[in-house]
């Protein structure tokens, strides 16, 4: 195994599976820009990497990732290449490689939504899930109004969107959200165990046939987070609902 830290994440090479590790245990693993540029530029190495067959996305502690730190968020600057948070979500969509999430803990925001555009998703028995954005007074993010029906159903994707309710690990897998489950200590060999097997086969077939499984979805991903984005931006122009957001947000800052 070899093993490097850059900036926000760890990576860890088990053969030819790598662990990207969320490194920011104290934040429950929170995307600052930091985190979503370093998460970005290591899904980009690993793309371009030939002894990398597999990634497994994973968290450090307890959590797997609060999704976006908002005590960060009104103060997030636009770099030259775009927002951070479309920066990571782009080498997420244009990532080539099978691509494993190894949810250990909670999944919140885009700890959810980020779980639809893994080919894999394996879950501790401790781990929950939950899409707060109605709670919030937002709308849905990175695509997730039309994966996640597509991904767990009309109905319980529904659910999980308006009512911003918890999802447990169990509800997960039966409703194709995850694939299986485990003791939390089994989590990320079970991870690498099926990062392995697929690795095993010749990488140009393992490429050629993720491509094809995502290719009819690409454009209306593509669409779906573009009509998100509109509708984020007419809820800010919202006088009432624009302030809450904001009130929101400074809130988290001076909880910091």
């Amino acid at each position: 195994m070899t093993a490097a830290s850059e900036g926000r994440v760890r990576i860890e090479d088990h053969g030819r599976v790598r662990v990207v590790t969320f490194d920011r245990p104290d934040r429950a693993n929170a995307f600052d820009a930091a985190l979503y540029r370093a998460a970005a530029a290591a899904l980009d190495a690993a793309d371009r990497d030939d002894t990398i067959g597999v990634v497994v996305l994973t968290g450090a502690g307890r959590s797997f990732t609060a999704g976006t730190d908002l005590a960060e968020m009104a103060n997030a600057a636009e770099g030259a290449d775009g927002p951070p948070f479309d920066v990571f979500l782009d080498s997420v969509v244009a990532f080539g490689k099978p691509l494993i999430a190894a949810v250990n803990g909670a999944g919140v925001g885009l700890g959810l939504t980020l779980l639809a555009h893994c080919d894999l998703v394996l879950v501790s028995e401790t781990a929950r899930l939950r899409a707060p954005f109605t709670q919030m007074g937002v709308v849905p993010e990175a695509a997730s109004s039309y994966l996640l029906p597509e991904r767990m159903g009309v109905q319980r994707a529904t659910a999980a969107l308006l009512t911003s309710d918890w999802i447990s690990a169990a509800d997960a897998v039966a409703c194709g959200l995850a694939l299986a489950r485990y003791p939390a200590e089994d989590l990320l060999p079970a991870a690498l165990a099926l990062g392995a097997t697929i690795a095993a086969h010749p990488a140009a077939s393992v490429r050629a046939t993720k491509a094809l499984i995502v290719a009819s979805r690409r454009g209306l991903v593509a669409e779906a987070r573009r009509r998100e984005g509109a509708a984020f931006a007419e809820i800010l122009r919202s006088p009432a609902i624009g302030a809450a957001i904001r009130g929101h947000l400074e809130d988290s800052k001076g909880a910091r």
